[in-house]
Protein backbone atom coordinates (compact mmCIF):
# COMPACT_ATOMS: atom_id res chain seq x y z
CA UNK A 1 0.00 0.00 0.00
CA UNK A 2 1.43 3.31 -0.79
CA UNK A 3 2.44 5.95 1.91
CA UNK A 4 3.01 2.92 3.98
CA UNK A 5 -0.92 2.70 5.17
CA UNK A 6 -1.86 -1.31 5.74
CA UNK A 7 -2.95 -3.23 2.56
CA UNK A 8 -6.47 -2.56 3.41
CA UNK A 9 -7.49 0.96 5.40
CA UNK A 10 -10.31 0.10 7.94
CA UNK A 11 -12.69 2.52 7.87
CA UNK A 12 -13.06 5.22 11.12
CA UNK A 13 -9.83 3.95 12.22
CA UNK A 14 -6.70 6.10 12.75
CA UNK A 15 -5.38 5.42 9.83
CA UNK A 16 -8.41 5.93 7.81
CA UNK A 17 -8.34 9.63 9.84
CA UNK A 18 -4.56 10.29 8.51
CA UNK A 19 -5.27 9.20 5.00
CA UNK A 20 -8.16 11.57 4.99
CA UNK A 21 -5.74 14.68 6.51
CA UNK A 22 -3.53 14.16 4.01
CA UNK A 23 -5.78 14.15 0.96
CA UNK A 24 -6.57 17.27 2.62
CA UNK A 25 -2.89 18.80 2.58
CA UNK A 26 -3.21 17.95 -1.13
CA UNK A 27 -6.41 19.21 -1.40
CA UNK A 28 -6.25 22.40 -0.28
CA UNK A 29 -2.19 23.19 0.15
CA UNK A 30 -1.69 22.51 -3.44
CA UNK A 31 -4.82 24.22 -4.94
CA UNK A 32 -4.49 27.47 -3.08
CA UNK A 33 -0.57 27.75 -3.75
CA UNK A 34 -1.83 27.46 -7.91
CA UNK A 35 -4.18 30.36 -6.97
CA UNK A 36 -1.69 32.49 -5.58
CA UNK A 37 -1.90 35.03 -8.48
CA UNK A 38 -5.43 35.65 -8.68
CA UNK A 39 -5.52 35.63 -4.64
CA UNK A 40 -2.91 38.44 -4.81
CA UNK A 41 -4.83 40.40 -7.04
CA UNK A 42 -8.43 40.15 -4.98
CA UNK A 43 -6.55 40.97 -2.12
CA UNK A 44 -5.19 43.99 -3.47
CA UNK A 45 -8.35 45.04 -5.09
CA UNK A 46 -9.98 44.95 -1.46
CA UNK A 47 -7.32 47.26 -0.04
CA UNK A 48 -6.20 49.60 -2.53
CA UNK A 49 -9.03 50.19 -5.29
CA UNK A 50 -7.11 53.12 -6.36
CA UNK A 51 -4.21 51.51 -8.05
CA UNK A 52 -6.04 47.91 -8.38
CA UNK A 53 -9.67 49.20 -9.71
CA UNK A 54 -10.28 45.44 -11.20
CA UNK A 55 -8.93 42.11 -11.77
CA UNK A 56 -7.62 42.58 -15.08
CA UNK A 57 -5.76 45.83 -14.40
CA UNK A 58 -4.16 44.40 -11.17
CA UNK A 59 -2.73 41.39 -13.16
CA UNK A 60 -1.57 43.63 -15.94
CA UNK A 61 0.04 45.94 -13.79
CA UNK A 62 1.89 43.87 -11.39
CA UNK A 63 3.06 41.63 -14.72
CA UNK A 64 4.78 44.94 -16.50
CA UNK A 65 6.10 46.00 -13.52
CA UNK A 66 3.82 49.21 -13.32
CA UNK A 67 3.55 49.36 -9.45
CA UNK A 68 7.41 48.20 -8.60
CA UNK A 69 7.39 51.53 -6.83
CA UNK A 70 4.83 49.95 -4.35
CA UNK A 71 6.85 47.02 -4.27
CA UNK A 72 5.64 44.38 -6.04
CA UNK A 73 7.95 42.68 -8.58
CA UNK A 74 6.98 42.35 -12.17
CA UNK A 75 6.18 39.23 -14.51
CA UNK A 76 5.20 35.66 -13.08
CA UNK A 77 7.68 36.06 -10.05
CA UNK A 78 5.52 39.23 -9.18
CA UNK A 79 1.89 37.27 -9.17
CA UNK A 80 3.57 34.57 -6.86
CA UNK A 81 4.15 36.79 -4.54
CA UNK A 82 2.88 34.83 -0.83
CA UNK A 83 3.32 31.65 -2.29
CA UNK A 84 5.01 30.08 0.63
CA UNK A 85 2.59 31.01 3.72
CA UNK A 86 -0.67 30.27 1.49
CA UNK A 87 1.35 26.43 0.69
CA UNK A 88 2.44 25.96 4.29
CA UNK A 89 -1.06 27.67 5.94
CA UNK A 90 -3.35 26.11 3.58
CA UNK A 91 -1.79 22.72 4.00
CA UNK A 92 -2.20 22.99 7.83
CA UNK A 93 -5.87 24.07 7.41
CA UNK A 94 -6.43 21.27 4.70
CA UNK A 95 -4.90 18.89 7.12
CA UNK A 96 -7.07 19.58 10.03
CA UNK A 97 -10.41 20.67 7.78
CA UNK A 98 -10.52 17.36 5.83
CA UNK A 99 -9.32 15.14 8.54
CA UNK A 100 -11.55 16.20 11.62
CA UNK A 101 -14.72 16.94 9.50
CA UNK A 102 -14.86 12.68 9.00
CA UNK A 103 -13.46 12.24 12.46
CA UNK A 104 -16.71 14.88 14.10
CA UNK A 105 -18.76 12.98 11.29
CA UNK A 106 -17.98 9.55 12.20
CA UNK A 107 -18.52 10.32 15.87
CA UNK A 108 -21.56 12.65 15.74
CA UNK A 109 -22.64 10.14 13.73
CA UNK A 110 -22.28 7.12 16.25
CA UNK A 111 -23.80 9.25 18.60
CA UNK A 112 -27.08 10.09 17.60
CA UNK A 113 -27.15 6.33 15.97
CA UNK A 114 -27.14 4.86 12.11
CA UNK A 115 -30.87 5.61 11.73
CA UNK A 116 -30.55 9.25 13.20
CA UNK A 117 -27.89 10.18 11.66
CA UNK A 118 -28.82 9.59 7.97
CA UNK A 119 -32.48 11.19 9.04
CA UNK A 120 -30.62 14.37 10.27
CA UNK A 121 -27.39 14.13 7.83
CA UNK A 122 -27.50 17.85 7.41
CA UNK A 123 -27.14 18.60 11.45
CA UNK A 124 -24.35 16.05 11.14
CA UNK A 125 -22.64 17.74 8.23
CA UNK A 126 -23.15 20.98 9.91
CA UNK A 127 -21.57 20.03 13.62
CA UNK A 128 -18.75 18.32 11.87
CA UNK A 129 -18.01 20.38 8.87
CA UNK A 130 -18.08 23.55 11.76
CA UNK A 131 -15.75 21.91 14.56
CA UNK A 132 -12.97 20.92 12.28
CA UNK A 133 -12.49 24.84 10.68
CA UNK A 134 -12.59 25.75 13.91
CA UNK A 135 -9.57 24.12 14.96
CA UNK A 136 -8.25 24.73 11.14
CA UNK A 137 -8.03 28.42 11.48
CA UNK A 138 -6.28 28.28 14.50
CA UNK A 139 -3.48 26.22 12.21
CA UNK A 140 -3.98 28.69 9.25
CA UNK A 141 -4.17 32.22 11.41
CA UNK A 142 -0.56 33.16 11.54
CA UNK A 143 0.27 31.94 8.24
CA UNK A 144 -2.97 33.79 6.62
CA UNK A 145 -1.65 36.68 8.36
CA UNK A 146 1.36 36.83 6.85
CA UNK A 147 0.22 36.17 3.63
CA UNK A 148 -1.82 39.33 3.39
CA UNK A 149 0.31 41.41 4.84
CA UNK A 150 3.02 40.58 2.30
CA UNK A 151 0.42 40.08 -0.66
CA UNK A 152 -0.95 43.79 -0.20
CA UNK A 153 2.25 45.43 1.21
CA UNK A 154 5.32 43.47 -0.89
CA UNK A 155 8.10 45.48 0.86
CA UNK A 156 7.08 44.59 4.25
CA UNK A 157 9.13 41.33 3.94
CA UNK A 158 9.98 38.69 0.96
CA UNK A 159 7.90 35.93 2.19
CA UNK A 160 7.01 33.50 5.16
CA UNK A 161 10.48 32.93 6.45
CA UNK A 162 11.29 36.95 7.31
CA UNK A 163 7.64 37.78 7.50
CA UNK A 164 7.21 35.65 10.82
CA UNK A 165 9.32 37.07 12.81
CA UNK A 166 9.61 40.60 11.55
CA UNK A 167 5.77 40.57 12.63
CA UNK A 168 6.13 39.24 15.80
CA UNK A 169 9.51 41.83 16.44
CA UNK A 170 7.46 44.96 15.06
CA UNK A 171 4.02 43.73 16.62
CA UNK A 172 3.78 40.92 18.83
CA UNK A 173 2.94 37.44 18.67
CA UNK A 174 -0.27 37.86 19.49
CA UNK A 175 -1.12 39.70 16.35
CA UNK A 176 -0.44 36.76 14.05
CA UNK A 177 -3.96 35.38 15.40
CA UNK A 178 -5.39 39.41 15.21
CA UNK A 179 -7.56 38.26 12.36
CA UNK A 180 -9.13 34.77 13.67
CA UNK A 181 -11.90 36.52 14.54
CA UNK A 182 -13.40 37.03 10.91
CA UNK A 183 -11.34 34.13 9.94
CA UNK A 184 -14.05 32.08 12.03
CA UNK A 185 -16.38 34.64 10.02
CA UNK A 186 -15.30 33.86 6.92
CA UNK A 187 -14.32 30.32 7.15
CA UNK A 188 -16.67 29.16 8.94
CA UNK A 189 -19.95 29.80 7.01
CA UNK A 190 -17.80 28.63 3.97
CA UNK A 191 -16.57 25.47 5.23
CA UNK A 192 -20.18 24.10 6.44
CA UNK A 193 -22.02 25.28 2.85
CA UNK A 194 -18.53 23.99 1.10
CA UNK A 195 -19.86 19.91 3.05
CA UNK A 196 -23.24 20.39 3.38
CA UNK A 197 -23.57 21.48 0.20
CA UNK A 198 -21.27 19.05 -1.36
CA UNK A 199 -22.81 16.15 0.10
CA UNK A 200 -26.44 17.40 -0.85
CA UNK A 201 -25.47 18.25 -4.32
CA UNK A 202 -23.66 14.86 -5.05
CA UNK A 203 -26.40 13.25 -3.52
CA UNK A 204 -28.91 14.93 -5.58
CA UNK A 205 -26.75 14.29 -8.71
CA UNK A 206 -25.98 10.98 -7.94
CA UNK A 207 -29.86 10.49 -7.52
CA UNK A 208 -30.34 11.41 -11.52
CA UNK A 209 -27.49 8.90 -12.58
CA UNK A 210 -29.08 5.59 -14.33
CA UNK A 211 -26.95 3.22 -11.72
CA UNK A 212 -26.45 3.76 -8.05
CA UNK A 213 -23.07 4.85 -6.79
CA UNK A 214 -22.00 1.72 -6.06
CA UNK A 215 -22.08 0.38 -9.64
CA UNK A 216 -20.48 3.78 -11.24
CA UNK A 217 -16.78 3.11 -12.09
CA UNK A 218 -14.33 6.04 -10.45
CA UNK A 219 -14.07 7.90 -13.54
CA UNK A 220 -18.06 8.73 -13.12
CA UNK A 221 -17.60 9.32 -9.80
CA UNK A 222 -14.84 11.34 -10.22
CA UNK A 223 -16.96 13.56 -12.77
CA UNK A 224 -19.83 13.92 -10.13
CA UNK A 225 -17.20 15.10 -7.50
CA UNK A 226 -15.94 18.05 -9.60
CA UNK A 227 -19.59 19.44 -10.40
CA UNK A 228 -21.22 18.79 -7.00
CA UNK A 229 -17.84 20.50 -5.43
CA UNK A 230 -17.80 23.60 -8.01
CA UNK A 231 -21.31 24.47 -7.38
CA UNK A 232 -20.47 24.40 -3.70
CA UNK A 233 -17.79 26.61 -4.14
CA UNK A 234 -20.12 29.37 -6.43
CA UNK A 235 -21.86 29.24 -2.94
CA UNK A 236 -19.43 29.33 -0.25
CA UNK A 237 -17.53 32.43 -2.42
CA UNK A 238 -21.03 34.12 -2.12
CA UNK A 239 -21.39 33.39 1.39
CA UNK A 240 -17.87 34.05 3.01
CA UNK A 241 -17.03 37.29 0.76
CA UNK A 242 -17.84 39.82 2.84
CA UNK A 243 -15.88 38.56 5.93
CA UNK A 244 -12.95 37.92 3.38
CA UNK A 245 -12.71 41.40 2.61
CA UNK A 246 -12.48 42.36 6.33
CA UNK A 247 -9.62 40.02 7.29
CA UNK A 248 -7.89 41.74 4.13
CA UNK A 249 -8.35 45.50 6.02
CA UNK A 250 -7.60 43.85 9.64
CA UNK A 251 -4.41 42.25 8.84
CA UNK A 252 -3.44 44.95 6.53
CA UNK A 253 -4.48 47.67 9.12
CA UNK A 254 -2.05 49.45 12.14
CA UNK A 255 -3.32 50.25 14.94
CA UNK A 256 -3.73 48.53 18.55
CA UNK A 257 -7.15 47.81 19.83
CA UNK A 258 -9.79 45.28 19.53
CA UNK A 259 -11.48 43.40 16.75
CA UNK A 260 -14.84 45.20 16.73
CA UNK A 261 -12.91 48.70 17.31
CA UNK A 262 -11.15 48.10 14.28
CA UNK A 263 -14.56 46.53 12.33
CA UNK A 264 -16.61 49.59 13.24
CA UNK A 265 -12.99 51.84 11.45
CA UNK A 266 -13.06 50.12 8.73
CA UNK A 267 -16.73 50.01 7.96
CA UNK A 268 -17.75 53.81 9.35
CA UNK A 269 -14.07 55.20 8.68
CA UNK A 270 -13.22 59.12 10.22
CA UNK A 271 -13.45 62.26 8.65
CA UNK A 272 -9.90 61.79 7.41
CA UNK A 273 -10.50 58.13 6.16
CA UNK A 274 -14.21 57.13 5.31
CA UNK A 275 -14.92 53.66 5.72
CA UNK A 276 -15.33 50.95 2.80
CA UNK A 277 -19.13 50.70 4.09
CA UNK A 278 -21.81 48.19 2.56
CA UNK A 279 -20.90 48.42 -0.99
CA UNK A 280 -17.18 47.86 -0.03
CA UNK A 281 -17.73 44.86 1.36
CA UNK A 282 -18.00 43.14 -1.69
CA UNK A 283 -15.12 44.42 -3.26
CA UNK A 284 -13.23 41.70 -5.43
CA UNK A 285 -15.98 39.66 -5.62
CA UNK A 286 -16.18 38.40 -8.83
CA UNK A 287 -12.58 37.02 -8.87
CA UNK A 288 -12.96 35.21 -5.61
CA UNK A 289 -16.29 33.68 -6.88
CA UNK A 290 -14.82 31.93 -9.76
CA UNK A 291 -11.29 31.60 -7.93
CA UNK A 292 -13.52 29.68 -5.12
CA UNK A 293 -15.66 27.51 -7.55
CA UNK A 294 -12.55 26.57 -9.24
CA UNK A 295 -10.68 25.93 -5.83
CA UNK A 296 -13.54 23.72 -4.22
CA UNK A 297 -14.18 22.20 -7.54
CA UNK A 298 -10.92 20.84 -7.44
CA UNK A 299 -10.10 20.24 -3.64
CA UNK A 300 -13.03 17.87 -3.76
CA UNK A 301 -11.61 16.06 -6.84
CA UNK A 302 -7.99 15.92 -5.65
CA UNK A 303 -9.31 14.57 -2.17
CA UNK A 304 -11.90 12.05 -4.21
CA UNK A 305 -8.66 11.00 -6.17
CA UNK A 306 -6.73 10.24 -3.85
CA UNK A 307 -9.37 8.26 -1.24
CA UNK A 308 -9.60 6.36 -4.36
CA UNK A 309 -5.93 5.72 -4.95
CA UNK A 310 -5.58 4.13 -1.32
CA UNK A 311 -8.43 2.23 -1.70
CA UNK A 312 -11.46 3.93 0.23
CA UNK A 313 -14.63 5.01 -0.75
CA UNK A 314 -14.96 8.61 -2.43
CA UNK A 315 -16.71 11.05 -0.87
CA UNK A 316 -20.43 12.14 -1.19
CA UNK A 317 -23.75 10.70 -0.84
CA UNK A 318 -24.21 9.49 2.39
CA UNK A 319 -25.56 5.36 2.28
CA UNK A 320 -29.39 5.17 3.70
CA UNK A 321 -28.85 2.67 6.96
CA UNK A 322 -30.16 -0.52 6.27
CA UNK A 323 -33.21 -1.97 7.42
CA UNK A 324 -33.75 -4.18 10.35
CA UNK A 325 -35.48 -7.18 10.09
Amino acid sequence: MPLGFPDKIELYSSDYFLACGIGGILSCGLTHTAVTPLDLVKCNAQTNKQDFPNTVTGFRKIFNGEVKHLGFGSGFSGLVKGWAPTLVGYSIQGLCKFGFYEYFKHTYGTFVGEENAFKYRDLVYLCASASAELIADVGLCPFEAVKVRVQTNPAYARGLMDGIPKIIANDGFGYLFAGIGPLWARQVPYTIIKFMAFERIAEFIYSLMPKPKSEMNKTEQMGVIFTSGYLAGVLCGAVSHPADTLVSKINKLKMSGGLMEKTRLIYHGTPEMPGIGFAGLWAGFLPRVVMIGTLTGLQWFIYGAFKAYVGLPTPGSTAAPTPKK
